[in-house]
């Protein structure tokens, strides 16, 4: 295992707390990532609407609020980061009754986040996606002064592109309100065909547009799905179809030459290359032995060559 304080690195995605992954598991991967210096948790107001019976969100964050609540101290030990934007107000009725971005939606989904997961604050509230149905000003606004009343620490623009991003941050310069300062994509090694359908609803992949952007304005970036949800490693979860071209191919053999250079698993130095491009992977690992490999890539000897041969394959 790596050292104390190396998973800080990374995020401990939580969405599946309370439907596919049961409470006793959440709690055992909490305590392991928080044991290995993990901090930043993230989870949103609607995960995992699809996968409970009732149709709707909310199990995740009261996973969390209740391991929080068992755990004295926990609150000191983990920065939480969640979303508001898609949970349904309505079972079994989304995207039609998806809360949205209006200044009371946005109001009313940061108050059951925080009772839900029993804090005052939290540390990061994402735009889970855009709302073009609201003015922008209204969005930015409402994200701003949550963060002027100390419910929000910071804010940021999860699914967006960069220029409504940029556009948000000069609505928020221009009424004196805290700024998005964190973007989150969808991102990975491998990439899908340009135009290529994803199976996943609401995913926007970060571009290299994107990066530089982000880069520039010193913007966070987190990747969510870095590992295609198992497609690099596991025969029963193969990448979907929009990942079928030459490119994977070219991609998939560089990585299996990289393993056996640094001992590495494909899936450590896939997290290795986000690491090295300064952005934050989001885990949502299911087991312990798959959230001791994530905090293991950590430790992984890329070196400038490997990200090369990577770049130069993609």
């Amino acid at each position: 295992m790596a050292g104390d304080r190396a998973a800080a690195r990374l995020v401990l995605g939580t969405m599946n707390y309370g439907t596919t992954v049961d409470q006793e598991r959440a709690f055992a991967l909490l305590d392991r990532f928080v044991e290995v210096g993990g901090e930043w948790l993230d989870t949103a107001s609607c995960y995992a609407f699809w996968s409970d019976p009732a149709g709707l969100g909310g199990a995740s964050e009261r996973v969390v609020g209740a391991w929080l609540q068992a755990r004295p101290g926990g609150r000191a030990r983990v920065r939480i980061a969640t979303k508001v934007r898609y949970d349904p107000l309505v079972a079994h009725r989304w995207p039609e009754s998806a809360e949205g971005l209006s200044a009371s939606a946005i109001a009313a989904g940061v108050a059951g986040s925080l009772s839900r997961l029993g804090v005052d604050a939290v540390d990061l509230l994402w735009a889970h996606g855009e709302d073009r149905s609201v003015p922008l000003a209204e969005t930015v606004t409402a994200f701003g002064d949550l963060v002027g009343r100390g419910t929000v620490r910071r804010v940021g623009a999860a699914n967006h592109a960069s220029w409504r991003v940029e556009q948000a941050r000069a609505l928020a310069r221009d009424h004196g309100v805290a700024q998005w300062s964190a973007v989150q994509l969808r991102h990975s090694l491998a990439q899908p065909r340009p135009g290529a359908v994803l199976p996943d609803q609401g995913h926007k992949l970060l571009t290299a547009d994107d990066l530089d952007y982000a880069h520039t304005e010193g913007l966070d970036v987190w990747a969510y799905t870095p590992l295609i949800n198992g497609g690099y490693v596991r025969p029963d979860k193969p990448l979907p179809d929009a990942y079928a071209h030459p490119g994977t191919s070219r991609v998939l053999g560089v990585l299996d030459e990289i393993t056996v250079e640094t001992g590495a698993t494909r899936n450590q130095v896939v997290l290795a290359w986000l690491l090295r491009q300064g952005i934050r992977p989001i885990v949502g690992v299911s087991s312990l032995a798959q959230l001791d490999e994530a905090v293991d890539a950590v430790d992984v000897p890329l070196e400038d060559g490997h990200m090369a041969r990577l770049a130069d394959a993609r």
